[in-house]
């Protein structure tokens, strides 16, 4: 069903809304939570809560990207279920996607000092128009949706060396574009 069939169902407050948006998106919000949980059960409690932040928020909201829109509320309850989840564990693929980040990115704290989040957001979604596009999908599929090294190289057909290069050079220029732009790394 096309997403705007979608949306309006939503606006006619039709349960049918979150049937239709599980049946189309709902094994990639299910994977986006669980690469970032590692846990299936906690993976499918966050899309159910996101499936309900949907409905809760459209309408009023009107998305213009529904996958996106709701994809970025899996994420968010995700993160925050594993901030809940690992206080004193850790989670090796997630974490392993953080750490990876972390030399090109200041600290939390600096980060409010310097840039708020939604200023880094833009500089970092500017550097991705600098990229490729097989480059900018190996990045987005690494940190945004948390895919593991050896399902992006998989999904691109190229070796997990060959990715785990190509983001360390990704990373590297993501710091200089940073540096560039007046941000402190």
């Amino acid at each position: 069903m096309d997403d705007r069939k979608i949306i309006s169902l939503f606006f006619e407050r039709s349960e049918q809304a979150i049937v239709e948006l599980s049946a189309k998106y709902g094994a990639v919000y299910r994977k986006v939570a669980k690469n970032i949980l590692n846990n299936t059960l906690d993976a499918e409690e966050c899309v159910n809560d996101a499936y309900l932040g949907a409905w809760n928020t459209i309408p009023p909201n009107h998305p213009d990207q529904l996958f996106s829109y709701v994809c970025r509320i899996v994420r968010n309850l995700s993160i925050a279920k594993y901030h809940k989840n690992t206080a004193l564990k850790r989670n090796s693929v997630y974490d392993t996607a953080l750490d990876e980040l972390e030399g090109c990115l200041a600290s939390e704290k600096n980060v409010e000092e310097e840039l708020s989040a939604k200023e880094l957001s833009g500089l970092i979604d500017d550097f991705l128009d600098t990229l490729d596009q097989q480059n900018r999908v190996l990045f987005v599929r690494r940190y945004w949706y948390s895919d593991s090294i050896a399902d992006i190289a998989m999904r691109m057909k190229l070796s997990d060396n060959n990715v785990s290069v190509r983001l360390s050079r990704i990373r590297g220029k993501l710091k200089k574009y940073l540096k560039k732009e007046g941000y402190e790394v």
